[in-house]
């Protein structure tokens, strides 16, 4: 009687799940942003939620809760309930470069999360002050090389993708130069534009402003293919480092134990918004690539991206501080 009992909970209780599934959303949803409003993450997310608003039903807002490199945020996230009204932006910083650095991180990347969508991705790329001696790739590298440790490069913070994609670089190249870290990328560009820093290596939407007017020179780019907007500066595969030639990424996570038939539903609903020209239009004018992609994809980006970054931190034996 009692086993009985136990197994008709269990029916309801899955029945329940299915029920909640199918009639989601009811109210509307939260996506969070762990990073202050005006960044490229902010962006993305602004720009599908309006649209994913009209195919769920239900307003999505953005919530902006910055601070800890995206780790305020993100925990913010992993700690919500797993009912789907708590979405979260899940960037590189957030699931890879900050966990590999940070052994005090207040989530666990693998565990904590629930994957759902890649929408987008960045290029990186390294620039340099006009006044800087090389020129382009070949010149920069040349001098570099011939000077140790006599430059430095901005980014926007210990830990960050810039940090420790620049550390990549110069394991790749057998060079060194000296990290200055900067609270954002805004000051960091400033500093390179104003001359104080002669290199930074940043997300490419955030320096492309000053590259086309001139007052920063791209160097290199990390990108699939040579940009459009950059014809003529190579790639880091092209210049020989494919394993620097990383990108950044814009996806949605929920809190671990989501229902699969929430993930699906909101996947789906992703992917046709990003079927939009006039979306795809807004994201790619910042630079990004559409990737949308299934949850299972989604997972599989960030684990390559923490596995590489750890590498990274372990071998230069990198921390906070």
């Amino acid at each position: 009687m009692i086993r009985r009992s136990l197994l008709a909970l269990g029916i309801l209780a899955a029945f329940g799940t299915a029920a909640h599934a199918q009639s989601y959303p009811t109210k509307p949803i939260k996506l969070l942003v762990p990073f202050a409003a005006g960044g490229t993450t902010d962006l993305v997310a602004r720009v599908v939620a309006d649209p994913l608003s009209r195919e769920l039903g239900q307003p999505v807002i953005v919530e902006n809760r910055g601070g800890g490199g995206g780790a305020i945020g993100a925990a913010e996230t992993a700690r919500a309930p797993a009912d789907g009204y708590n979405l979260g932006i899940a960037t590189v910083s957030t699931t890879a470069t900050n966990p590999a650095i940070n052994p005090k991180i207040p989530y666990n990347v693998f565990t904590d999360f629930t994957p759902i969508v890649n929408i987008a991705a960045t290029p990186n790329v390294i620039a340099a002050n006009p006044k800087f001696v090389g020129k382009d790739y070949k010149s920069f590298l040349e001098e570099i090389k011939k000077n140790p440790d006599k430059y430095s490069y901005g980014t926007p913070g210990t830990g960050s993708i810039g940090h420790l994609m620049m550390e990549m670089f110069m394991l790749a190249t057998d060079t060194k130069m000296l990290h200055v870290p900067y609270r954002g990328s805004g000051p960091a560009i400033n500093d390179a534009v104003a001359g104080q820093i002669p290199l930074l290596f940043d997300n490419f939407p955030s320096t492309l402003p000053f590259v086309k007017e001139k007052r920063l020179t791209a160097l290199v780019v990390a990108a699939p293919q040579r940009l459009a907007v950059l014809p003529d500066v190579p790639t880091l595969a092209e210049v020989g480092a494919p394993g620097v030639n990383r990108m950044a990424y814009y996806g949605i996570v929920g809190p671990k134990n989501l229902p699969k038939d929430i993930v699906n539903k909101v996947n789906a609903a992703v992917h046709k918004v990003l079927q939009d020209p006039a979306v795809r239009k807004r994201i790619e004018d910042t630079g990004s690539l559409i990737v949308a992609g299934t949850p299972e994809k989604f997972a599989q980006e960030i684990k390559a991206e923490y596995t590489a970054y750890k590498a990274v931190v372990d071998k230069q034996k990198l921390t906070m501080e």
